[in-house]
């Protein structure tokens, strides 16, 4: 088992771009939910409501 998580070497290089590949799209969708948010709040200020269909994708 030590030897795959090694990975003759290189392990240390896989395994942080694995996990720098991960904290970006958790940042990623972190950020898209909250632009999602922000334009339903601007929309429903400036007293545009969506979609009815869309409501559901909306929460």
């Amino acid at each position: 088992m030590n030897e795959f998580f090694a990975m003759g070497g290189y392990g240390w290089y896989v395994w942080m771009s694995y996990g720098a590949c991960a904290v970006a799209v958790v940042a990623e969708v972190v950020a898209l939910r909250a632009r999602h948010r922000r334009a339903f709040a601007d929309a429903k200020a400036a007293g545009v409501e969506p979609a009815p269909e869309r409501m559901e994708t909306a929460r």
